[in-house]
């Protein structure tokens, strides 16, 4: 229940505290006099938008708490709304985003705003209303049917993502296997890269390498005057001086690696041999090796690492055929588990359908609409989250007049007796503070007081705050509060007072069009508050 409502600086109210009761509140006052500001103020602490303009002129923000009895204990909601339209939401005095503030009053207050019957005329609505008659177990079938449905569109989603991606698939899987099957082809590896470059060169240069050889071979070779003949004068005085012997023995030791030298040299030169043949092979293959690298990394590391990473693409490519085969399956199973639920609320709501209509036509018949029809009628659309039912309301709100759509038959104010009768039904928003701004526009007589005892009917157990203009809604309020607007300053200024027994006879006097001085309005609002 909303306890108390405080508002400074909003549009026109400077400040204004309303403590309210249980049961039916109403708002009244003139035309153009503010009540819509404490719409406003309501719309706030549900999170809605901060238009431009709704802080008072002058004053630096705007501010709007509401403190309600929950359990027990109480929960406070604020808003504060800056000039420059910024603004900052709180819940139990700590600062909270809008979305939290949203979501925490959304069990609280349930707001109709003046046109909210015109909302009616929607399919949507219209299905919320049945599936709201059908109860409290029907919100867990609703939520399973949501789950199915988004779960249904992600697995489209993903077998679209694979059928688009076919077509590429195919084509990047057609150039890996051309790759790879060029580089196992070639099978080039390190070493043998740098084998094949020192082969290449020796063949390139074989006549002057076994020239220069052959050569440095025969220029090694003992001659007598050369080294073999200094060992030969050394060899008389060997053992007679011990720095002499050291160099005769690293003259020995030379002399015989020279000789070593001068073999493998003319070995190696006489193995040199130009082959033409072999040379054209060994360039052939450089040039496969080459271009290898060209294309994938510049070296034949790189080149063997691009063949690795073709093999596990490929691999993943070639599954593809097996997720598109599991996507296809999910989807599946997820059309049929939405198909299952949607039939699951088509089975309850066609049993609720009747039992709904009926209800409405005998409350339509308090609300000075009696021998009215109104009929629910299910019909099939696309799957939604909400399942494959379409709503319509039938209404003929006249007998011999035939019946037809709500939308194109219903006037406005027996748009706002439907919405009544089919609040009274279903106990829409159970728990939670009911807010009407005019709902009982273009209604008068005795309607009114048929669609105040409605008001009135749905305060039983709750709370319903009201803001109306018709004497006979007003005259059943638990508390009435009177909104004024003073001009005789410069800036106009709403004030919001709670009315006392006496006062309510006054303002109920000025609601029938006539001043305090007329005896025959007084007498009327009298009447009015005793028959209430």
């Amino acid at each position: 229940m909303l306890c108390e409502l405080r508002v400074e600086n909003l549009l026109l109210i400077e400040r204004a505290e309303l403590r309210l009761a249980p049961g039916l509140n109403v708002l009244t006052g003139e035309t153009g006099a503010g009540k819509t500001v404490l719409a406003h103020a309501l719309d706030l602490l549900l999170g809605g938008k901060a238009r431009q303009g709704i802080v008072r002129p002058g004053a630096a923000e705007a501010y709007v708490e509401g403190v309600f009895d929950v359990g027990g204990e109480d929960v406070v909601l604020a808003r504060r709304v800056t000039a420059e339209g910024r603004t900052r939401a709180y819940v139990d005095h700590r600062s909270a985003t809008v979305a939290e503030l949203r979501d925490r009053a959304e069990s609280l207050i349930a707001f109709y705003g003046q046109h909210e019957h015109r909302r009616l005329t929607l399919a949507s609505a219209q299905l919320e209303a049945l599936d709201a008659f059908c109860g409290d177990a029907h919100r867990a079938r609703l939520a399973a049917a949501a789950a199915a449905h988004t779960a249904t569109r992600e697995a489209e989603a993903a077998l679209a993502a694979l059928r688009d991606r076919a077509g590429s698939r195919d084509r990047e899987l057609d150039l890996l296997v051309f790759e790879l099957s060029e580089i196992e082809a070639a099978e080039p590896g390190e070493a043998e890269e740098v084998e094949l470059a020192a082969r290449r060169d020796r063949l390139r240069h074989a006549d002057a390498l076994r020239t220069a050889a052959l050569s440095a071979a025969e220029a090694l070779t003992p001659e007598e005057g050369g080294p073999s003949e200094a060992v030969g004068l050394l060899a008389p005085v060997d053992g007679l001086d011990g720095e002499i012997d050291g160099l005769a023995v690293r003259l020995r030791a030379a002399l015989e690696e020279l000789g070593d030298v001068a073999h493998d040299l003319r070995g190696l030169g006489e193995s040199v041999e130009a082959d033409p043949g072999a040379l054209d092979a060994i360039e052939e293959r450089l040039v496969v090796l080459d271009r290898l690298k060209r294309k994938h990394g510049g070296t034949i590391a790189a080149v063997l690492e691009h063949a690795e990473t073709c093999r596990a693409r490929r691999f993943e490519l070639e599954g593809a055929e097996e997720a598109f085969e599991e996507a296809t399956a999910a989807l599946e199973r997820a059309t049929a588990e939405r198909a299952k639920l949607a039939a699951s609320l088509r089975k309850a709501r066609t049993v609720a359908a009747p039992k709904l209509a009926s209800a409405v036509r005998e409350r339509l018949a308090g609300l000075a609409m009696e021998g009215a029809t109104f009929d629910v009628v299910l019909s099939d659309r696309e799957p939604g989250p909400a399942g494959a039912d379409a709503v319509e309301f039938r209404i003929a709100p006249n007998p011999g007049v035939p019946e037809g759509a709500l939308r194109d038959i219903a006037s406005g104010g027996e748009l706002s007796r439907v919405m009544l009768a089919l609040m009274g039904v279903a106990n829409a928003s159970r728990g939670a503070t009911l807010v009407f701004d005019e709902v009982d526009a273009g209604i008068g007589g005795h309607t009114a007081r048929a669609v105040g005892e409605r008001l009135r009917e749905l305060a039983e157990g709750r709370q319903v705050v009201c803001i109306t203009h018709l004497p006979q809604v007003a005259s059943l309020a638990a508390r009435h509060f009177s909104i004024a607007k003073d001009t005789s300053a410069d800036t106009a200024r709403t004030t919001v007072e709670q009315l006392g027994e006496g006062a309510v006879v006054g303002e109920l006097v000025r609601m029938l069009g006539a001043d305090g001085t007329d005896a025959a309005a007084r007498k009327h609002a009298e009447e009015l508050l005793r028959a209430a």
